[in-house]
């Protein structure tokens, strides 16, 4: 692998029974930045193709933990070893690796850079639907407002292609976060929102490759903004690129 070791970003890719793509994410990931591959106890050869890909920094659960075990054991990685922001991306190829320097360009400028999925293929149409409706919905618990619902502050608050600082990894790190699930990435937005840091957003192609969708998700996403809704006294941040 042609690895541009920075120490700098640190790449976290989460991963569960991913031992077909994980060497290309790594590979195509690894041009840009570090990478680390945290393997949520999966029962395939993930661990180990990820294992032998020289450079990589190899996190391993015993057992599956979710979206919010893996990412935060990613940013405890990056915090151990010095690193100023972590990008984290999906390990389906789901998100293009080679867009990771879009990214980059915000480091210095934005504590949260969360990736708008302009160019989509493959996403089904009630996913499509599912995803603009949640993200007025959750766009209105971050800060209430009629204006919400003709124009959103953020476009895509689910994507989980995101830069983060190391301040906002340190505020994440300390906060009692309580999601299960894909509302990992309401809840790390909600908690740098709160904190009035930095947010801005940049324009990514999304490539559907399966979904995790089920009743648990969906009560997860539920529950996270009902508990949005019920605190009150949210600050704005600072104002973020689109």
């Amino acid at each position: 692998m042609e690895a541009v070791s920075h120490g700098e970003t640190l790449v976290v890719v989460p991963a569960y029974n991913e031992e077909d793509n994980i060497a290309e994410v790594v590979r195509r990931a690894g041009r840009h930045a570090d990478v680390c591959v945290v393997d949520d106890g999966s029962r395939d050869r993930t661990a180990e193709r990820a294992a032998a890909i020289p450079g990589v920094r190899l996190v391993r659960h015993a057992h599956n933990t979710h979206i919010p075990g893996a990412l935060l054991d990613g940013m405890r990685e990056a915090a151990t070893h010095g690193y100023g922001h972590v990008v984290t991306m999906d390990a389906g190829l789901s998100h293009d690796p080679d867009e990771i320097p879009r990214f980059l360009e915000w480091r210095g400028r934005a504590d949260l850079v969360m990736g708008r999925r302009e160019s989509e293929s493959g996403v089904p149409w009630f996913r499509r639907a599912l995803s603009r409706g949640g993200n007025r919905l959750y766009n209105f618990a971050l800060e209430p407002s009629p204006q919400v619902w003709r124009r959103p502050r953020f476009a895509d608050v689910t994507s989980g292609f995101r830069l983060y600082s190391r301040r906002a990894i340190d505020v994440l790190l300390a906060a009692d976060l309580q999601s299960r699930s894909f509302d990992f990435m309401i809840e790390a937005l909600w908690h740098v929102h709160r904190a009035g840091l930095v947010i801005a957003e940049v324009p990514i192609a999304y490539r559907f490759t399966g979904s995790s969708l089920n009743a648990r998700v969906v009560g997860d996403a539920l529950r996270m903004l009902g508990r949005m809704l019920s605190v009150p006294g949210l600050r704005t941040p600072a104002a973020g690129g689109r």
